[in-house]
């Protein structure tokens, strides 16, 4: 499964989507229902704010940095992405 969000720069016009991949379309104008986007968010105020990278490696190597401050404090993860009426899926 992957989940996409259907705002319109995320648009393609000729999308070709594996057989063994199931897309699942949130509601429109629902961030908050994709918690990948609090993460994201998260990095562009805390890791790329403010800064003038030259460079993608630059960008790369910040947005790992983050990624790894964040998976050293499970509690400020949790924090992002926990939502109490998503449930797991197995």
């Amino acid at each position: 499964m992957m989940q996409v969000d259907q705002a319109s720069w995320h648009g393609a016009k000729d999308l070709r989507i594996p057989d063994n991949i199931r897309l699942i379309a949130q509601p429109a104008y629902s961030p908050e229902l994709n918690p990948v986007e609090h993460i994201w968010e998260e990095l562009r105020e805390k890791q790329l704010a403010n800064l003038a990278l030259s460079s993608l490696d630059e960008v790369i190597d910040k947005v790992c940095d983050g990624l790894n401050q964040l998976e050293a404090d499970p509690e400020r993860l949790r924090s992002l992405t926990y939502f109490p009426h998503f449930r797991m899926v197995s």
